[in-house]
């Protein structure tokens, strides 16, 4: 029992709020986890883990009922591993079929600031980046002597408990924290090509100005993702198909308002 004790990890529950879309004054709100042992950490949506165990019971039960994935979707689409000790990370995501991954060492360069304040149980205190186009203010405590954080955040000297970017299209908060026995990792089905971060963001700008033709040339070509050349299902309408292609490339172009922004 005492080993198991030791290696015991920490979960820190984030509310994540985000405006992906410039044209809408909506916010989006959900879930996302922080698992770390101190040494490694991922951040990933709960909806991810949901869905995970959703398919699972699926695939057990051989019972596959769209319309629960469809509300287990989330706007938080990417895993992000961190190396807390070499401040390293792998950043993994999907562009329409295939599974992307890329390395990166962010250099945030903090200016910590006098202003401190008390959010929830923890005595914080404020300081500012700029990181992927944007000016961020962070929040961290000293009570947790953990330099890591929500998304791509760390490097400060505690936990960040709060970051939010100056225009306030995003938003991370720390609202519980719970032990549990492992950091646990979304599932992955599939291969993930590595490319290099700005081959990544040129692939992404690609699928946004054109998702359409994008998806075409991975059915065509067979795709290396999971779903490897699954858009020809047999016996869907091709009616249907170009309906549902119309529905996600709106739900694409909507996406315009990206957390990084260069």
């Amino acid at each position: 029992m005492p080993l198991v004790m030791a290696q015991q990890s920490t979960r820190f529950v984030y509310q994540v709020t985000l405006s992906p879309d410039s044209t809408n004054v909506e916010k989006k709100s959900e879930s996302a986890y922080l698992d770390t042992d101190g040494k490694k950490s991922v951040f990933y949506a709960e909806n991810t883990m949901k869905r995970d165990s959703l398919m699972e019971r699926m695939r057990a039960t051989k019972n596959f009922d769209r319309t629960q994935m469809e509300n287990l979707r989330s706007n938080i689409q990417f895993t992000i591993e961190k190396d807390i000790t070499n401040q390293s990370l792998i950043y993994k995501t999907r562009i329409g079929r295939d599974q992307y991954s890329y390395n990166e060492s962010p250099n945030f360069e903090w200016k910590i600031l006098p202003e401190t304040v008390k959010i929830g149980d923890y005595q914080t205190q404020k300081a500012e980046t700029k990181f992927g186009g944007r000016t961020w203010y962070a929040w961290f405590t000293q009570e947790i002597p953990l330099q890591d954080g929500p998304y791509k955040f760390s490097g400060l000297p505690g936990l960040i408990v709060k970051v939010q970017d100056a225009k306030g299209d995003y938003s991370f908060d720390l609202m519980q924290t719970k032990k549990i026995a492992a950091v646990q990792e979304p599932q992955t089905r599939g291969q993930y090509i590595n490319i290099p971060k700005n081959k990544y963001v040129d692939l992404q700008k690609k699928f946004q100005k054109d998702p359409a033709s994008f998806f075409t040339s991975q059915m065509s070509g067979g795709g290396r993702g999971p779903a490897g050349g699954g858009g020809n299902r047999p016996g869907m309408d091709p009616k249907d198909m170009q309906e549902r292609m119309k529905r996600m490339e709106a739900e694409i172009k909507s996406q315009n308002n990206p957390i990084e922004l260069k």
